[in-house]
């Protein structure tokens, strides 16, 4: 090993998106770094430039010897140098470490791993580094008439949910983002979004209907908070599944808190489930997002890889602990089991 290998064994390689949380990724990483200088926690910066820089970097680091990253950003970020990390095959996927410190509006992926929203306290996970190795997952779509490939650790989102993502993100990069704006954009979304014709093969087992979100959980949280897949367990080698069928547009507005209080199972137009693997199909095509990124659209396969992400998670982080366990959810034993 080079010298310069050696001595980033123990250096966290910092990757800063400067426009994460309205710019706070720019102001806010003096402080930060600050912080972790205090807490002896060795480091090297980068920020990013544009989308997808965050994969290229963390490829580059890669294959120069980097092996610990902490992301200074919020869920896009977080999603980018995972595809950095699971797509290279210069080392092991598993020895290359994954820390956060959230400073993006919605951190969603920090709020189910325990990391806290405080500055000091995340910069004490990174010193702390209790890892966790999470399930991934990998998916497969159409854009422009091409078949891409993206990895994610979160939820991937179909239907409504995509087409409100996809809008939200193009509020957020003309500076105005939030739980507020997204309830907006969703609401805006509502009154002219039509439902899709959508199969689904669950690991073999069918559904077909009309459908007008699907969310697809390795986490339980999206959107700044809401709780579409909250049986969720993110190293049980399970997609969590949720399944909103045709519904009426006073229903959904009239159920809105069951998006953020864990019981969204118990409106009888919910279907929820578990696979290995999904294929999704659609009239019309039925659009995708990914750990708050747009994507493409139908057809779409998905995998779940096992816990296949080394992250560093939170003091009180219970990888075991569900919302509403009492909630019982099926495996995909049976095609009874998600209808």
């Amino acid at each position: 090993m080079s010298s310069s290998r050696t001595s980033q064994k123990n250096k966290w390689y910092a990757i800063i998106n400067p426009n994460a949380g309205k710019g706070k990724g720019q102001k806010d990483w003096v402080l930060i770094s600050s912080l972790m200088q205090k807490a002896g926690i060795s480091y090297e910066a980068v920020f990013t430039r544009g989308i997808h820089d965050a994969i290229d970097l963390t490829g580059e680091a890669i294959r120069k010897g980097w092996r610990r990253f902490v992301v200074v950003g919020g869920d896009g970020t977080i999603n980018e140098t995972v595809n950095g990390i699971l797509g290279q095959q210069e080392v092991p996927v598993t020895e290359i470490k994954l820390g956060i410190i959230p400073v993006g509006t919605g951190n969603d992926w920090g709020r189910m791993f325990g990391i806290p929203g405080d500055y000091s306290k995340a910069v004490d996970t990174l010193r702390h580094e209790r890892t966790f190795y999470q399930d991934a997952g990998v998916v497969r779509y159409e854009q422009e008439g091409k078949r891409h490939q993206r990895y994610f650790i979160n939820i991937a989102g179909l239907g409504f949910d995509a087409v409100v993502v996809q809008r939200a993100n193009l509020r957020k990069a003309k500076g105005r983002s939030g739980i507020m704006v997204y309830m907006q954009t969703l609401l805006f979304t509502l009154a002219t979004y039509r439902h899709t014709h959508t199969t689904l093969d669950l690991d073999g087992q069918h559904f077909s209907g009309p459908v007008f979100t699907i969310s697809i959980g390795i986490g339980r949280y999206s959107g700044g908070g809401m709780i579409q897949t909250p049986h969720a367990i993110a190293d049980d080698g399970w997609f969590d599944v949720t399944i909103i069928r045709k519904i009426g547009k006073l229903d959904i507005i009239r159920h809105l808190g069951m998006l953020f209080n864990g019981r969204l199972p118990e409106h009888p137009k919910v279907i929820t489930c578990r696979a290995k693997k999904i294929r999704i199909d659609s009239e019309p095509e039925i659009h995708l997002e990914v750990d708050g990124e747009t994507l493409g659209h139908s057809p779409i396969e998905m995998e779940i890889l096992k816990k296949k992400m080394a992250v560093v998670v939170g003091e009180d982080f219970d990888p075991a602990a569900v919302i509403a366990p009492e909630q019982n959810v099926p495996e995909i034993a049976s095609a009874s089991s998600c209808r």
